[in-house]
């Protein structure tokens, strides 16, 4: 049986790639998921999220080395479509956390995923998709 697919938010990813506290939770996950070939996703918009925090932080070098790390990653990226957008809306009007992560939200209830954050906004919804807490 397969097991559940992961779901990156942009706090995670960035977590992982600058090293910050409770990083070696993401390595060791993605690791896991590699082992068991289970699917990583990534929504563009928080992928959009990750590029211009990269860029502002730290400049184009860094971004393009973190969009390659990506790649080799072997994340999944989902685009945005209509329906996430609308969902999108929606989690945003009645929960009031950040658009970006209502993307992240969206994607995660859509593919019945596990999502990978630490981003404290997500505890007012953790009744509506399994979090894995880093």
């Amino acid at each position: 049986m397969p097991k559940e697919p992961y779901l990156f938010d942009s706090y995670a990813v960035l977590n992982f790639f600058q090293k910050e506290k409770g990083y070696e939770k993401v390595v060791h996950i993605l690791e896991q998921a590699d082992k068991a070939k289970t699917v990583k996703y990534i929504n563009v918009v928080n992928l959009g999220e990750i590029i211009y925090a990269t860029k502002r932080e730290f400049g184009d070098l860094k971004k393009i080395e973190v969009l390659a790390h990506i790649e080799r990653l072997n994340f999944v990226i989902l685009p945005v479509t209509n329906a996430f957008v609308f969902q999108a809306a929606e989690f945003k009007a009645q929960y009031s956390i950040s658009y970006a992560d209502c993307f992240a939200l969206a994607s995660a209830v859509e593919h019945k995923a596990l999502l990978v954050t630490g981003d404290p906004e997500f505890k007012k919804v953790e009744h509506l998709v399994n979090i894995v807490w880093i």
